[in-house]
């Protein structure tokens, strides 16, 4: 059996859910490899480049911005799982100006994306809005300050269906990241200094994380389920609601990179990041179909 590190740098679904469904439904066991789920969320690019990587927003930024040549070899989707959550009296992002948003730092994938989006609705992330920058985490300690009002705006990941939290606390989710900005993210990279792209326990994990994207467009009842391991603190009905509007539409059914839309989404991360746009989405996403 083949032996590979995984490694996963943020938490909930968006980041975990695949590789989740492959290793509690043996797939990875079944296409004969051995994965080391490790937690990479603190690990400097050094570290973590001698691992294949889930976090291809992390890889992208790290290409652009220091040169290491990390290939992505599966995209689960393109539509990143991250929303503007607000305290009553906020009903869009243009009311964020002059609010204090809880988000994540600006040279993070998810703190890119937060700017993008928020430079499409015609704010400046650096004047227009008090940041209050913190480390990714459950976002539970978002809640709590939206509940005290210290922050009047939070920006969140998947670790919660944030409309379910926003119906419960009489909140607003402003926007959905994924109806804003696109880019293939979360899925399986290399970086070909230390695992070679075509590494027999690559190549598994790929065909392992296909068969879990086919659980999650011909098994809504076995997703939801493993769904609900990650979101706690909702119900089933809440889950089940949570896949139907952004698991289900969005999660890609081959792992295939959308080339067009990487093209874009380089341009825009590279012109945030205020670096040039080095790479084209063909010599970054190299995906190609595996039969499982």
């Amino acid at each position: 059996m083949y032996t590979i590190d995984l490694a996963y740098v943020g938490r909930g679904l968006h980041e975990e859910l695949v590789a989740y469904i492959a290793d509690q439904e043996d797939f990875y066991a079944d296409e004969g490899v051995h994965v080391a789920l490790r937690d990479g969320c603190s690990w400097d690019v050094e570290r973590l480049r001698r691992c294949a990587t889930i976090g291809l927003g992390r890889a992208l930024l790290s290409r652009l911005t220091d040169g290491t040549p990390w290939a992505a070899l599966h995209v689960n989707t393109h539509h990143p799982l991250f929303w503007f959550l607000a305290r009553p009296g906020l009903t869009s992002l243009a009311d964020l100006a002059g609010r204090r948003l809880a988000v994540h730092a600006p040279h993070t994938a998810p703190g890119c994306f937060a700017r993008i989006v928020l430079h499409q609705a015609g704010l400046d992330p650096d004047r227009d809005v008090h940041t209050v920058v913190r480390y990714p985490g459950d976002y539970g300690m978002d809640l709590r300050h939206l509940h005290n009002g210290s922050i009047d705006a939070a920006y969140v990941g998947s670790t919660m269906a944030p409309e379910a939290v926003a119906a419960e606390h009489g909140w607003q989710v402003l926007a959905w990241v994924g109806d804003h900005f696109r880019i293939p993210t979360v899925g399986v990279a290399v970086d070909p200094t230390y695992i070679s792209p075509d590494d027999p326990a690559v190549q598994a994990v790929v065909r392992a994380h296909q068969r879990a994207l086919q659980v999650i467009h011909n098994d809504p009842d076995t997703t939801v389920r493993h769904m609900r391991t990650f979101l706690g603190g909702q119900t089933e009905d809440e889950v089940r609601a949570h896949y139907e509007r952004f698991i289900a539409p969005y999660f890609t059914t081959d792992g295939q990179a959308d080339l067009a839309v990487g093209d874009s989404a380089i341009a825009a991360v590279a012109a945030e990041l205020g670096v040039p746009a080095t790479v084209t989405a063909a010599e970054v996403y190299c995906t190609v179909t595996t039969t499982p």
